[in-house]
């Protein structure tokens, strides 16, 4: 294929365009645009040998000669990047990991957004046969990102260069970055399970938990490609959102960025002392559950790499909590922000649904839901107390949207992701944390009536028809 039209179409375009234009810290200069367009920038923040060489979870790229698929100068289109098995990245069924880049030649600016799509701790959920499994128990085709897989080519403005909802967010212009998830382990697992199929008919299920080594994989290859990001922001929703989270610190550290940004979209990381009453905490019994599952606590695993760089702004190895107010001890200079729903059906379902007794055996779907909700909200009210008292982290939490159970605000649009009583719609929340100043926004829906009052949203029907299946 012949690029040079395009190369000299981009080139006319952006000699065209007025100095002022190029507003954004991190964008180049038009004449260095033009010289990108020939002789792409190249990675100017490589892994060094210390990193290379760390004793946990050290930055491995790919071996020289590898065929990882990238295009150093193919712009404006999603490309395929294959991770080679040195660098300890896999997918839950053993395939090799993949992800996602594509690029553009007038900004060092980056984002990078991780996947939604459950969690799995036992044969069925890993093995992607029950309704709230992990996403791709078959590992990532190349194909991802095309036009044919809507649910990550087209699921949220943040990884569209043009919404078709205009939907608008200075990222749009940005280098992007795509993480897919198929270690149902919320990018935090380092451990390979074997699963016994509770029916004795197929043989155990051999299960990589290998989202911590996966994602410090992608990371190493970024620096070994790309140039540093003047500014960076992580985002995603759902097992996304609480990944983008987990993984904030280390990705923010290695990265280097001048200015950073966190927007975790419905991934609350809840209150949830080991050892504590589930009646007062309602997440014990999940983290309880995923920690041995996902070896989180292993001698020099998961909680050790994290605790050792965050213990001292206030993480608590035995309550994943206090990671909020340690990121937001850490990186004072950061804006954070948390946004999810109040009556979310979906991440709720996740936290509580197999771990209590008056839920499973709720009488009708009427009570199981009142009786979701009611633990929801006792979580909610004391991570928002958190984010309240933070003048870097922003909580948003909306009441409700006919969508996907009123889970990720993010996806689709940001428009009905609002607070109606002050006049505030998602993307209001998104600009603050992006390109505010003083304490990041803090705002919470009160009632949803007037979000069930909206009419009836032939699309989000649409939607929520084809992930019903």
């Amino acid at each position: 294929m012949n690029r040079k039209p395009a190369v000299l179409a981009i080139a006319l375009a952006i000699a065209l365009t007025p100095p002022a234009a190029l507003a954004e810290e991190g964008d180049y200069a038009w004449w260095q645009v033009l010289v990108n367009l020939v002789s792409p920038a190249p990675a100017d923040n490589p892994v060094t040998p210390a990193q290379r060489n760390a004793s946990a979870y050290p930055l491995l790229g790919n071996p020289a000669g590898f065929d990882d698929g990238f295009a150093p100068g193919r712009y404006l289109g999603w490309q395929t990047v294959q991770l080679a098995p040195e660098t300890g990245a896999v997918c839950g069924n053993g395939t090799p990991y993949k992800f996602f880049v594509n690029r553009v030649a007038d900004t060092r600016n980056t984002l990078i957004y991780m996947e939604g799509g459950g969690a799995c701790w036992d044969y069925a959920s890993c093995k992607g046969l029950t309704p709230r499994s992990a996403r791709n128990p078959d590992g990532i085709p190349d194909d991802y990102m095309g036009l044919l897989n809507p649910g990550a080519s087209l699921v949220s403005p943040f990884v569209l260069r043009v919404s078709p909802t205009l939907d608008v967010v200075k990222t749009q212009d940005w280098n992007l970055v795509y993480v897919p998830y198929c270690t149902g382990d919320i990018y935090s697992g380092d451990k390979v399970a074997v699963y016994p199929d509770p029916s004795g008919q197929n043989p155990p299920l051999v299960y990589h938990h290998n989202g911590l080594r996966n994602q410090r994989a992608v990371v190493a290859w970024l620096k070994d490609h790309l140039p540093r990001p003047t500014q960076l922001v992580q985002t995603g929703c759902s097992a996304g959102g609480v990944g983008s989270m987990l993984n904030y610190d280390h990705v923010r550290g290695d990265m280097a960025p001048n200015r950073a940004f966190l927007i975790n979209d419905s991934g609350p990381v809840y209150s949830a002392p080991t050892g504590a009453d589930p009646q007062q905490y309602p997440s014990v019994p999940l983290f309880a559950t995923v920690r041995p599952a996902w070896g989180l606590d292993e001698s020099n695993g998961p909680i050790d790499y994290m605790s050792n760089r965050l213990s001292a702004y206030g993480f608590n190895r035995n309550d994943f909590g206090t990671l909020v107010r340690a990121l937001a001890n850490k990186r004072r200079s950061d804006r954070l922000g948390i946004t999810y729903f109040w009556q979310d059906l979906n991440y709720s379902s996740y936290s509580y649904e197999r771990f209590f007794p008056e839920i499973v055996n709720a009488p009708d779907q009427a009570t199981k839901e009142q009786l979701l909700h009611q633990k929801w909200a006792q979580d909610t009210t004391r991570l928002k107390q958190t984010t309240d008292s933070l003048a870097n982290v922003g909580g948003y939490y909306s009441q409700f949207r006919a969508l996907n159970e009123s889970h990720c605000d993010s996806i689709v649009d940001f428009k009905n992701g609002d607070i109606q009583e002050r006049q505030l719609e998602l993307g209001h929340f998104v600009d603050n944390v992006l390109n505010g100043q003083g304490p990041v926004l803090d705002a919470s829906e009160a009632s949803d009536e007037a979000d069930r009052k909206k009419p009836f949203n032939p699309f989000y029907a649409l939607i929520d028809a084809l992930l019903n299946g």
